[in-house]
């Protein structure tokens, strides 16, 4: 850490992410790393918002809604983002439950299938 920034490599490791993956949320502007040279430096603004990236990922939001959540709070502030991330996150929710269901349905299914399958063997089997 130099100065209280990461360079490029350390936020990779920090992060637990590729070089390309960093360098893509730089393209789209969700990350805005300071220049020196060749060389890119990422302040605390920058991993405060690499750590929103990382969260609104594992939420499953795409990367669009994540960088339109995090402009509202350059454009508009705080709140505005707060109040942003509350509808968000509320349809975001009914598209997990929405994951859920069929994949609560699936397992069920397979489980089915596997226990049919599985009695068929042992009762044809002795």
């Amino acid at each position: 850490m130099v100065d209280g920034r990461l360079d490029f490599k350390s936020m990779c490791a920090e992060f637990d992410v590729t070089p390309r993956t960093l360098r893509y949320y730089e393209y789209i502007e969700l990350l805005q790393p300071q220049k020196e040279g060749r060389s890119r430096y990422f302040t605390s603004r920058e991993i405060a918002r690499m750590k929103l990236i990382m969260r609104g990922r594992r939420f499953g939001f795409p990367l669009e809604d994540i960088r339109k959540w995090l402009a509202i709070y350059d454009e508009q502030g705080r709140n505005a983002q707060l109040e942003a991330w509350v509808g968000f996150a509320d349809c975001q929710l009914d598209v997990l439950a929405t994951e859920r269901k069929v994949l609560d349905e699936t397992i069920q299914e397979l489980q089915s299938l596997r226990d049919r399958t599985n009695e068929s063997l042992h009762r044809n089997g002795t």
